[in-house]
């Protein structure tokens, strides 16, 4: 609790009473409780050891039953299924049903590559028509930019 000196005291030598939060304490105490909290977190993370099995250190060699699809848009719309050029994107799921039996779309992987100029809505249109045509793996290839 605090007094107030000077006005507003009463005459007669006693001091009236400050009604005024004093928040320093509170503001000492928050600070305190902020590093607390601060140096204690990091020791709440959970450390388990886990003792993994060893990995092989080479990859296991593709399936060349499941080899992946490519298909190649050039700027100027050709379009090429593996190494078949075919004249138009009409012509793209007789050839896909030429190339995937429809058993095997679900796990067939097929990868976009275009070219740099080639616009966007023409790729999306691509996988679109992959899409209708029932595979479910289709990725981008880009080319790498570092080295």
């Amino acid at each position: 609790m605090g007094v107030q000196l000077g006005k507003g005291a009463p005459s007669a030598g006693g001091f009236a009473e400050n009604a005024n939060i004093n928040v320093t304490p509170f503001v000492d105490i928050m600070l305190v409780l902020l590093i607390i909290f601060m140096v204690s977190a990091p020791l709440a993370t959970v450390n388990t050891k886990v003792d993994l099995p060893p990995t092989n250190s080479t990859p296991s060699p593709p399936d060349e039953n499941n080899k992946p699809l490519f298909i190649s848009l050039q700027q100027d719309g050709t379009l090429y299924v593996g190494d078949t050029q075919i004249a138009s994107v009409a012509e793209l799921p007789a050839e896909i049903d030429k190339q995937v039996p429809l058993e095997k779309r679900d796990d067939k992987a097929v990868y976009i590559r275009a070219d740099l100029d080639v616009q966007y809505k023409s790729v999306m249109d691509l996988m679109n028509l992959l899409r209708d045509a029932k595979l479910k793996k289709i990725g981008l290839v880009g080319e790498s930019t570092t080295g």
